[in-house]
């Protein structure tokens, strides 16, 4: 049995993983953590993870960049491992994860989707194939409460580009006001919000005469739950360290 702390319990993906949790008996969620405080659940809710003195196994967090500081105090007071499913951090924050990590087990990714993984392969090897010689831009769209933009997926697959490429590529976060045409080595990235989208990205590699779009559509929050509990079993028998979605799936491919 696997105990769980969900933080970030009461949005949409705190729900998204308690409905998974609930259809296997390996996974128990003992507490909730999130700054909204109770509501009616099979699991008691804290404001904060200071207020929490039971046991548990590892911690998942949906939530909030804000929330970071407060829960890697948690984990690594009792030298918990813990899953960070939440975009947005700043360069200090990633710091301080950083050197949480010389302590307890951290497994962090933007996107905890297996296809977008896939897709991050994709896009490394067309960037290595077609080079300089295509211009590449990345679209993502997502539902209008998603509050960071562009997404962190999106700044995953760009760094995927960059690395394929020895030519530099530089992000442009679309070009309102700009008089310029296109310059080389540009990649573009937009954002697109509205409605109730999941999660859709496009890499689109744009040649002279031809087109290649890699897509990526994610249609049930379901998916990324199942990633995040994926990495939380991973963890159970890691040393302190940082841990990544590639790190996971080289170990299924073992």
């Amino acid at each position: 049995m696997l105990d769980i702390i969900l933080s970030g319990c009461n949005g949409r993906m705190g729900h998204a993983l308690e409905a998974q949790c609930s259809t296997d008996t390996e996974l128990n969620i003992v507490a909730g953590f999130d700054i909204l405080g109770t509501s009616e659940r099979n699991f008691p809710i804290f404001a904060v993870p200071s207020e929490f003195s039971g046991s548990a196994d590892v911690v998942v967090d949906f939530s909030h960049p804000a929330a970071l500081s407060s829960l890697l105090s948690f984990c690594l007071q009792r030298r918990l491992p813990i899953v960070l499913a939440t975009t947005g951090y700043s360069q200090a924050q990633l710091a301080e994860i950083e050197d949480a990590s010389q302590s307890i087990p951290i497994f962090r990714s933007r996107n905890f989707s297996l296809g977008v993984n896939v897709l991050l392969e994709l896009v490394r090897q067309a960037g290595a194939m077609l080079g300089e010689d295509f211009d590449v831009e990345i679209v993502e769209r997502h539902h209008r409460m998603k509050a960071d933009s562009p997404s962190g997926t999106a700044l995953m697959l760009y760094d995927s580009v960059k690395e394929a490429t020895e030519t530099l590529r530089q992000p442009v976060f679309g070009r309102y006001g700009r008089t310029a045409q296109r310059q080389p080595g540009e990649v573009g990235i937009h954002a697109v919000r509205g409605g109730t989208i999941t999660g859709e990205h496009e890499v689109c590699f744009y040649g002279d005469g031809e087109e290649l779009i890699l897509t990526h559509r994610a249609e049930k929050r379901s998916l990324f739950a199942r990633g995040a509990l994926r990495a939380a079993a991973f963890l159970m028998d890691k040393p302190a360290g940082k841990y990544d979605m590639q790190d996971l799936i080289e170990e299924m491919l073992r």
